[in-house]
């Protein structure tokens, strides 16, 4: 992968343009993502959870940031598009949350709407990262092929267990 921005990974800086490892961005950004993701995940829907101003500013610090690495290692339009699948990904969102909250037996219309803002963001933030992962791992990016053949399969698949989550 190519960055978009001068970045410092691992105390070495990379200038744009440089060729990286996906090794070096996305089992760190998967890991840590996950925890972060995890914890506003816990707060927002805990019986005893976070007061809403805590999530948002623990929740909306962390996505702030992580925003920031995404602009820097993928670029402006990619991030744009980010954010147009996750205006058109708010169904598969929703009946994921819910399916997630119904192994606690709650559901996603069990809390107001603004609670839901920080683990949006975070399932928008790190499916785009498994995106980004399953380009680079497959070899999808520089190929245009592959690439659509990946995109399909993807999307397939995504469309699969968003229905799969939704009727369950």
């Amino acid at each position: 992968m190519k960055l978009n921005s001068d970045l410092t990974i691992n105390g070495k800086l990379h200038r744009a343009g440089d060729e990286i490892s996906w090794t070096a961005v996305y089992p760190f950004f998967l890991f840590h993502m996950l925890m972060f993701g995890g914890s506003g995940f816990f707060m927002a829907y805990h019986d005893n959870g976070a007061p809403v101003g805590f999530l948002y500013m623990h929740g909306g610090f962390a996505i702030a940031i992580y925003l920031v690495f995404y602009l820097a290692i993928f670029g402006k339009e990619e991030v744009q598009w980010m954010a147009i699948n996750a205006a058109l990904g708010i169904f598969g969102i929703y009946s994921q949350i819910d399916w997630l909250l119904s192994l606690f037996g709650k559901t996603a219309g069990s809390y107001p709407w603004y609670v839901h803002v920080i683990p949006f963001l975070y399932y928008v933030l790190y499916t785009f990262l498994l995106w980004q992962a399953v380009l680079d791992i497959s070899g999808a990016r520089a190929d245009e092929s592959k690439r659509k053949v990946v995109e399909r399969s993807y999307v397939g698949i995504s469309l699969g267990v968003y229905a799969a989550f939704h009727f369950l």
